[in-house]
């Protein structure tokens, strides 16, 4: 099959008007498995497709851009960025907007690969080109990639300023157009993860913008479409930078999110249960969450009874939050965090264990697995291993494997047995009998199957 189309390729390249051989080119290739033309990528001479793409022949350029977005799948992105930079320049400035998008992709694929990208990166020239051509478009394919060439290095993000693309996205991130807004954040978010890029926007004032568009959230009646990226940013901006300097910079973003967990929105509760997750992934943030005292608490509840009540989604969401709220590294358990985890898991319901243990029964295993997590995240503090000892049949639970039958199960149960079995208290708090029990199940790993013996075998008959 890929032979082929390697000789209808070498067809096209070789006839003036090619464009029945284009059409049974175009069949052909639907029907070729990836990796057999991956196995080609030598082979392929795209240089006559690009040609054709000149034509103005209407069918030509259809037939042209689905082949090539075929061909250029199976094309390593390091082979793309040595062999056809000249092509995709050419692409990018080309009038029809279905060969922009096509090579903006392909130029995306360079980008998120870390060998192919220095290829552009080491060409100043090449990068600039990139950059002005994609200056024109106002294709949401082209921002994203700017987001990314500017994301590679403070060099990169350089071009991408100076040539205004960086300035036009922050202009519509602030601008009036609400539907704008909400993926102009979620690019300034990508921007964000980088240390350069946190810096170019405090520098431009960026950050005090957002935090001042949420606080005028409250009159504007379509906040709704933004307002939950604004909070994403600054959840996200908080973990890489510092919890506690955020949060008391811009105190509107916490008050925000307690706010939006109250919602009746399940949107508007999502962000903010994923929001306060991260949020409370590390020390900081908790001592931060901490400091809201019984707002926090209220909150704490409200999330106990989403886990329980919410669609699955949200439950989810909410199980996700609470074991990374409840998570501590074992070289971070001082006697202060221990109490305060501990008074966490009180807030979450009258008897939390039962409760997820409840959720951890029902018939959806990503339930299962989410609940699973929250005891994973709890498995090497003391407290959390008394109450799980003294709960009448929680050993048993732990190491039954009956409960669980699709592998993802299996995982997060062998994942609950490893935290508990490596606590250095366990064996004190269990006992010797369970804690060798834990052990067995650890070396036999996730996916044992106890044999069956015949007298049980007899004795069922």
């Amino acid at each position: 099959m890929a032979a082929q189309a390697l000789s209808l390729l070498r067809e096209v390249a070789r006839l003036e008007a090619p464009l029945e051989e284009l059409r049974a080119l175009h069949s052909v290739l639907q029907a070729v498995p990836l990796n057999e033309l991956r196995e080609q990528a030598a082979e392929l001479r795209l240089g006559p497709l690009f040609s054709l793409l000149n034509e103005n022949h209407r069918e030509k350029t259809t037939l042209c851009v689905s082949i090539l977005e075929r061909l250029l799948q199976a094309m390593e992105p390091v082979h793309m960025a040595r062999n056809l930079r000249v092509d995709l320049q050419r692409g990018l400035i080309h009038p029809d907007d279905s060969v922009k998008i096509l090579t903006l992709s392909q130029i995306g694929r360079i980008v998120e690969n870390s060998d192919a990208v220095t290829e552009i990166l080491n060409n100043a020239e090449l990068l600039k080109q990139i950059v002005y051509c994609i200056g024109g478009e106002n294709l949401s394919v082209a921002k994203a990639l700017i987001v990314e060439i500017s994301s590679v290095s403070p060099e990169s993000l350089n071009y991408c300023t100076t040539s205004g693309l960086v300035t036009q996205l922050l202009r519509e991130l602030t601008g009036e157009d609400v539907l704008v807004r909400a993926t102009c954040i979620e690019m300034v978010t990508s921007l964000a993860y980088t240390h350069h890029g946190r810096q170019y926007l405090a520098q431009e004032g960026v950050i005090d913008q957002i935090s001042n568009i949420i606080v005028g959230a409250d009159s504007d009646p379509f906040s709704s479409f933004y307002l939950p990226g604004f909070v994403k940013f600054f959840g996200n901006l908080a973990v890489m930078d510092s919890p506690q300097q955020i949060c008391e910079r811009y105190p509107i973003f916490v008050e925000k999110v307690f706010e939006m967990t109250e919602s009746q929105d399940p949107t508007m509760t999502g962000v903010a249960v994923d929001t306060v997750g991260i949020l409370g992934s590390n020390v900081e943030g908790k001592q931060v969450l901490q400091k809201t005292g019984t707002r926090f608490e209220r909150l704490l509840m409200r999330i106990g009874h989403q886990s329980k009540n919410a669609p699955v989604e949200l439950k989810i969401r909410c199980l996700d939050a609470i074991s990374s709220l409840l998570y501590l590294p074992p070289e971070q358990q001082t006697d202060d965090l221990l109490r305060m985890t501990e008074s966490w898991f009180s807030a979450l319901s009258q008897d939390p264990l039962e409760l997820f243990r409840g959720i951890s029964s029902q018939p959806f295993p990503e339930l299962h697995c989410a609940a699973l997590k929250v005891f994973t995240a709890i498995a090497n503090q003391p407290w959390a291993q008394k109450l799980m000892f003294n709960s009448p049949g929680f050993v048993e639970y732990v190491v039954d494997r009956s409960v669980e039958h699709d592998k993802a199960s299996k995982d997060a149960k062998y994942e609950l047995v490893k935290a508990l079995a490596n606590s250095k208290t366990i064996a004190e708090i269990f006992g010797n009998p369970n804690y060798l029990r834990l052990r067995t199940y650890l070396s036999e790993g996730p996916y044992y199957v106890k044999p069956v013996s015949t007298t049980a075998v007899e004795g069922a008959e």
